[in-house]
């Protein structure tokens, strides 16, 4: 039993340590994520059409 208890209270002394980030922090990460799985998905987007009529146009 004394180990769980050990256990629980160096966890919690762990999570004291711990820095959160901000709502600033996690909105800009989340801009910087979307803006990239965009341009991301429309180079993929880009890439497929051209492969797509390169190969219509062979048939």
């Amino acid at each position: 039993m004394e180990k769980i208890i050990n256990y629980i209270k160096l966890s919690k002394a762990e999570i004291l340590k711990v820095i959160f980030p901000t709502k600033e922090q996690i909105r800009n990460a989340f801009i910087t994520v979307f803006i990239v799985v965009t341009v991301v998905s429309l180079f993929l987007a880009i890439i497929d059409a051209l492969m797509a009529f390169s190969l219509s146009s062979l048939i």
